[in-house]
């Protein structure tokens, strides 16, 4: 069960070790770009491609679904970036239902997992398959594997990392449960847990009253989806890619920035500046910051 691309080389490691995939479930197709026409998820067609059953529903507590669901006879169901699941669905099969999450749980559990552990400035984060139960990420865990998270690292390079990373923890805890060699552990919580709730637009605006190191993270860790935001000039741009100046030595206002109009942009905050280094004005593609100054003067 899975839907975008993360979820791709999880399947493709499973069908390339020899386990009978029955039926993959995903998300009922979307129309997309200027022509609406329907585009299928990464994964139907990661599925197709092997010629595996593919499931759409729209309503996962449907009759219909369920009893579809039923005469494929999975012993394990295995979710990978999906949508929450009933408990009539996720206790089905014979061996549990378990789910893999990015992040080292009970830390980050949640929507946005890797956007939250970049914007808050951890040096690390990695992987974790668990059994589900009936409160969202809270099921006992099975393995972990850890994972560095580097200085120049944004959502999109660890989303890479961890989704080739979730792929080996997956055919990891299948084989284990296959061959009944599992230990679970309970996760503990304990307070001021860190959460990791589903990003909205309004919350990508850039607060700059914060430290230049806490907007860098932000930056990154909304780069380069969905992008942190700013107004300049009374227009809405999305900045991709940061760099910490070290000088404080200014009387602006945070939010207020300096500009050679060439190659340099710089926005002040609470204790010092950030230069802006790649950026995309509402209507227009992404750009290089000399790129983008060339053709708006500021």
């Amino acid at each position: 069960m899975g839907t975008p691309e993360f979820a791709v080389p999880s399947l493709d490691i499973l069908v390339n070790h020899g386990f009978e995939v029955v039926s993959v479930i995903t998300a009922p197709d979307k129309p997309r770009g200027r022509g609406q026409k329907l585009g299928v998820s990464p994964i139907k067609e990661l599925a197709l491609s092997y010629k595996i059953p593919v499931l759409q529903p729209t309503n996962l507590k449907s009759s219909a679904f369920i009893q579809e669901l039923k005469n494929y006879r999975a012993n394990l169901q295995i979710v990978v970036a999906f949508r929450m699941l009933p408990e009539i669905v996720w206790s089905m099969p014979e061996l549990g239902t378990f789910n893999l999450h990015a992040s080292l749980l009970p830390k980050y559990r949640g929507a946005a997992p890797i956007n939250w552990a970049i914007i808050n400035g951890e040096k690390e984060t990695g992987v974790t398959t668990f059994m589900l139960k009936h409160e969202i990420d809270t099921g006992s865990i099975i393995f972990q594997e850890r994972e560095p998270i580097d200085p120049q690292d944004n959502a999109g390079s660890l989303y890479k990392r961890l989704m080739l990373k979730g792929a080996q923890i997956v055919l990891k805890t299948t084989q284990a449960i296959s061959q009944g060699e599992i230990t679970m552990l309970p996760q503990l919580i304990a307070d001021g847990q860190s959460k990791a709730p589903k990003i909205y637009k309004e919350d990508c605006e850039i607060n700059w009253n914060q430290s230049s190191i806490a907007i860098h993270n932000f930056v990154r860790g909304l780069s380069p989806f969905p992008g942190a935001r700013t107004k300049i000039d009374g227009k809405i741009i999305k900045i991709y890619k940061t760099n910490v100046v070290n000088d404080s030595d200014s009387d602006l206002d945070p939010g207020s920035y300096q500009t050679n109009n060439q190659d340099c942009l710089k926005f002040k905050t609470s204790d010092g500046f950030v230069s802006i280094e790649d950026v995309q004005l509402e209507g227009k593609k992404r750009m290089k910051i000399n790129e983008f100054l060339r053709g708006h003067k500021l």
